[in-house]
């Protein structure tokens, strides 16, 4: 009898709308046509990770993976590899280091330091389906501490696995648990915080789609450990394909008595709804969230008391956010012990990564804990793109702080990031290269931070505002040198005194980038100089005369007429009309125009 062939079709966002690819369903129509039924089946996946290079496909059981594949390809796919057992070469994935040659998914360097927990059922199988993730050990989990444990087993379990919260700040998951455990009254809840609104950040987003049932399965472990009999899964409306997929697992998990009434026959109740949130940053942060979901502004609260205590309906609240909640029911069936021995000491376990940037591979990742920036940059993401030199990358996102080549060698775990002056937070991770300007890249950051201040507190709602300030000002070269000194007093006086962790971390960006790229800040005061050609107003664009044959490309290429002269004689730009687009700069083939 010979072996089925899958086709497994990443049906991530960027897949499905890379050039509106509609390959499933031509991979779908080709095995119609052919007659292909019996022996291949075409499945849509999660997130394979590869974002860069979608649309994604990977043949089983050869684990071939297919990149950039277009809607013509299906035909030949399923003629050649799915019934003759043939890879197209032309196809395959190949590392941007790397010489054309025909590799499996498994052999490549992407994938070779990567270690899949969290994302474990994402790419690999029908998120829409429950069996398939009944199939690969889903719900195991929830029957065996049903049947048997006890709560207090399963804190123990989580106490001795490390877990520490996913959502940025690593309080241990044990203790959260425990302390919503012990907290009286008779009404408990369970919340998901599918929130994450860092520039760049799609982790939760993709494990949502990809694996919406362990999330389910998770909450209702919680459930039945806390005492809680209702769980909520808060997510922004911004992400339909993850809200449609947990829908249906809501729905199929119901029809299977794994989510409802006596689930299991054990007399254990427990449900959950969705409750979708309009994009505020600021209702990633526990107290805002929980606001929101009642109907009120979100905008955090002092604490104590903590949503343990009084959280949700002001009743004992557990909240975890979607990766810690994934990491539940791998550690409750390979056991704490097996989980404490990934990644490092103080940092058990994996964590998931947006790779982005000015990265060859972008895309998500999962790595152990301790794996160091250069293997993610270089080993995973396949380098620098464009051959540029490697400047800084941003980990924590507005929250977060930059890291420069000279720390290129530091494990990524909660403790190495702090001394650096960054955060782990939710996980985005973006590359710069030389081509960025520091200065603007903190004013970006600080500009987000403005944006979503709720306004609550006085240190936030000001100390935003005046760094805000002080970097337009540096960037259109108006700064002095006592603007260095303000950055530090009011960015450190925010730390201390804002209310919640957005206020608390929103100079962190700007604080690191002073720290590591002062003299980039010193060019643009004392010099009026943007060392990487990107703040306008500190740029002029030149023509050399004595290069300019009279082409006249600049001059058709200008959007605004600013540049004058005659066929076959010099041009000049006329300074005062410029608007510093650069389009004469890519126009010109003989190097006549300077950047400067």
């Amino acid at each position: 009898m010979s072996t089925k062939t899958y086709i497994l079709v990443c049906g991530g966002p960027n897949c499905k709308t890379a050039r509106q690819s509609g390959v499933y369903e031509a991979l779908a129509q080709e095995v119609a046509a052919q007659a292909a039924q019996q022996t291949t089946q075409v499945v849509r996946t999660g997130c394979f990770g590869l974002c860069e290079r979608g649309p994604i496909v990977k043949m089983l059981p050869d684990e071939t993976l297919y990149t950039n594949v277009q809607v013509s390809d299906a035909r030949e796919i399923v003629s050649e590899h799915a019934l003759k057992g043939r890879p197209i070469e032309r196809l395959a994935y190949v590392p941007p280091e790397s010489q054309r040659e025909l590799l499996r998914d498994d052999q490549a360097k992407t994938y070779q330091k990567q270690y899949r927990l969290v994302l474990r059922n994402c790419g690999v199988m029908d998120p829409r389906n429950i069996d398939e993730y009944i199939a690969r050990m889903g719900y195991e989990a929830l029957a065996r501490v049903l049947t048997e444990w006890t709560p207090d087993q399963v804190i123990e379990e989580l106490k001795t696995s490390g877990l520490r919260g996913r959502g940025g700040a690593g309080f241990p998951t044990w203790l959260k648990w425990k302390f919503t455990q012990d907290a009286p009254g008779d009404e408990k809840y369970v919340v998901c915080n599918a929130d994450e609104g860092d520039p760049g950040a799609y982790m939760d987003r993709s494990t949502v789609e990809g694996d919406p049932h362990s999330i389910l399965e998770a909450m209702t472990i919680a459930g039945y450990t806390t005492g809680a009999s209702q769980g909520v899964v808060y997510i922004r409306a911004e992400y339909p394909l993850a809200i449609e997929h947990l829908r249906v697992a809501i729905g199929q998990a119901r029809e299977r008595g794994l989510l409802g009434k006596n689930i299991l026959g054990s007399g254990f109740d427990f449900d959950i709804e969705i409750r979708l949130g309009a994009g505020a940053f600021v209702c990633g942060e526990e107290t805002a969230l929980l606001a929101s979901i009642m109907g009120q502004r979100g905008m955090p609260i002092p604490r104590p008391p903590f949503p343990a205590v009084s959280g949700l309906w002001h009743k004992p609240t557990v909240i975890n956010n979607v990766e810690t909640f994934a990491n539940i029911p791998v550690i409750l069936l390979r056991g704490g012990d097996a989980f404490a021995k990934i990644g490092t000491r103080k940092s058990p376990g994996t964590k998931v990564f947006a790779l982005t940037g000015k990265i060859n591979n972008s895309g998500l990742i999962e790595v152990p804990m301790g794996t160091t920036l250069r293997e993610i940059i270089y080993d995973i993401g396949g380098g620098i793109r464009g051959g540029k030199a490697f400047k800084a990358v941003q980990t924590g996102g507005p929250s977060g702080g930059v890291i420069t080549a000279d720390f290129l060698d530091t494990p990524i775990d909660y403790e190495h990031l702090q001394e650096l002056g960054s955060i782990m937070g939710s996980g985005g991770m973006i590359v710069m290269d030389e081509d960025d300007c520091m200065v603007d890249v903190a004013r970006f950051y600080q500009e987000f931070c403005v944006d979503e201040s709720c306004g609550k507190c006085a240190p936030c709602r000001i100390g935003t505002r005046t760094l805000l300030n002080l970097l337009e000002k540096i960037c259109s070269g108006r700064g002095e040198a006592t603007d260095l000194e303000k950055i530090q007093e009011v960015g450190q006086a925010m730390q201390k005194a804002a209310l919640c962790g957005l206020g608390q971390s929103a100079p962190n960006p700007v604080l690191s980038t002073v720290k590591f790229f002062e003299e980039e800040y010193r060019a643009h005061i004392e010099e009026s100089r943007c060392p990487a050609g990107v703040c306008k107003d500190l740029i002029t664009y030149t023509i050399d005369p004595e290069k300019c044959i009279g082409c006249t490309l600049c001059a058709r290429r200008c959007p605004v007429n600013t540049i004058e002269g005659e066929r076959q004689k010099p041009h000049r730009i006329i300074q005062e009309n410029c608007i510093k687009c650069g389009e004469c700069l890519v126009a010109c083939k003989f190097g006549a125009v300077s950047r400067r």
